[in-house]
Formats: structure tokens, C-alpha cells, sequence
């Protein structure tokens, strides 16, 4: 299981963009986060072309097949929209992780007994 932002693992920082040239201000170890993925994919599309590590704000799982599509790394979604991508993820075998943010450690267990990638702590 994957874990971001805790405070005792070290993990790369998700580091939200909105233009293209504001990638250029993230450290190479960054994760560029997209709240949302707009066509005509151009910020994905970049990532892409340039082999650049991106994670995406998943509100469907349309937008998460796109993002896939596009070499996203990391797929952001609440706990039931992750569900859901995780069993489409392992049918059509992602190379996208699926993560779900959490707020304390209490729900860790949960989420992996759910079969989730990953997590994220807000």
C-alpha cells in the first residue's frame, strides 16, 4: 500500500498547477496534481510528452480513463469513486495507482481492506 503525506514516511509533495508553466517552479521530485482534467488535455498531454510524474483529482471514472490514457501516475478519488476505479484498474491493468485522501490513520485499515492502491492524508 502506498502512503503520502504522512508524517513519518517521505514521500514526494503533490504540487497543484494550473498552467503549464507553473511545472517549471516543481522540484523534479514533485508530483504535478491537476484538480481537474479540461480538454484539450493540454497540462496532461505535457506531463505526458515529457515523461513527468501527475496526478489528477478524479470527479468520474470517465476523467480517471482519460488520465490513464495520458500516463497519469495517480489517480485521486474519494473512498467509493476509488472503489470502483480500483476494480476497473485491476480488470484493464492500470499502470496508474489509485489513491484516496484520508484524515487520520484510523482509516488506513479500511482502505486497504478495500483493496486501494494507496492513500493520501489531507
Amino acid at each position: 500500500m502506498l502512503i503520502f503525506g504522512h508524517k513519518y514516511i517521505e514521500s514526494p509533495k503533490f504540487i497543484k498547477i494550473s498552467t503549464i508553466e507553473e511545472i517549471s517552479k516543481t522540484s523534479p521530485k514533485d508530483i504535478i496534481l491537476l484538480e481537474k482534467l479540461k480538454e484539450p488535455f493540454d497540462i496532461a498531454k505535457h506531463c505526458y510528452e515529457n515523461s513527468l510524474a501527475w496526478a489528477i483529482n478524479a470527479n468520474s471514472i470517465s476523467e480517471a480513463i482519460y488520465a490513464n490514457s495520458l500516463n497519469a501516475s495517480y489517480i485521486i478519488a474519494d473512498f467509493n469513486l476509488a472503489k470502483e476505479l480500483q476494480e476497473i484498474a485491476n480488470e484493464y491493468l492500470w499502470d496508474a495507482k489509485i489513491l484516496t485522501p484520508i484524515k487520520s490513520e484510523d482509516e488506513l485499515v479500511g482502505v486497504a481492506k478495500a483493496g486501494i492502491d494507496g492513500v493520501i492524508f489531507e
